[in-house]
């Protein structure tokens, strides 16, 4: 079972769709006793920083989360799922979750922001959420701010718009991208049902 975070925000219809066609009995859920039951976690963020990080104090899952991540739970962030799992924003002034060392920055060109629509992925070939997913592969993207991480190994596909950025990271048990695998087609479904495998290992 994977459990699809509610924390008041967040795309959870499309989300649980997609990932009941990638094979996942998905269940949607607010409550740290169904999140440890859960062979994977999955953290969809939608909004602004402040109100996504509030909505998880609300709801009194930042302590567990962070619990269930350090003690090797599959975890997978998208969006500001990604971004939360950082120090700091410059969209908001809360604190991060603070599981990885670095900070997320608004864009600073003088492309469109926010960016909205298909880009393509520079991949590490190493990444097992990646298997059958080639190299420059085109994923879903809507947002105006990217993480900056402290630790460059733990970058896992990079994008450009306007200059290179970090579009997702991987270590360990977590894989969290700032594209949309539920809205990127057959790529981001082989991404969804990749992540249901490494949950049943």
């Amino acid at each position: 079972m994977i459990a699809l975070i509610d924390y008041g925000m967040g795309n959870l219809g499309s989300v649980e769709k997609a990932l009941r066609a990638g094979g996942c009995e998905v269940t949607i859920t607010d409550q740290p006793r169904v999140l440890g039951e859960a062979a994977g976690l999955v953290l969809p963020g939608v909004g602004a920083w402040d109100d996504c990080i509030g909505g998880l104090e609300e709801h009194d899952l930042i302590g567990p989360l962070q619990d269930l991540i350090a003690a090797g739970k599959p975890f997978l962030g998208i969006c500001l799922g990604l971004q939360m799992l950082f120090d700091s924003s410059e969209e908001g002034v809360r604190p991060g979750l603070s599981l990885f060392p670095g900070r997320v920055e608004r864009f600073r060109h003088d492309l469109k922001i926010p960016q909205i629509g298909w880009n393509q992925v520079s991949l590490r070939p190493d990444v097992p959420h990646f298997a059958g997913v080639p190299d420059g592969s085109w994923f879903y993207f809507v947002h105006s701010y990217y993480v900056v991480p402290d630790d460059p190994g733990i970058v896992a596909t990079t994008t450009d718009y306007g200059y290179e950025f970090c579009s997702a990271i991987w270590k360990d048990n977590v894989f969290a991208c700032q594209y949309h695998p539920e809205k990127s087609q057959d790529v981001g479904l082989k991404v969804l049902e990749n992540f249901k495998g490494l949950t049943e290992g």
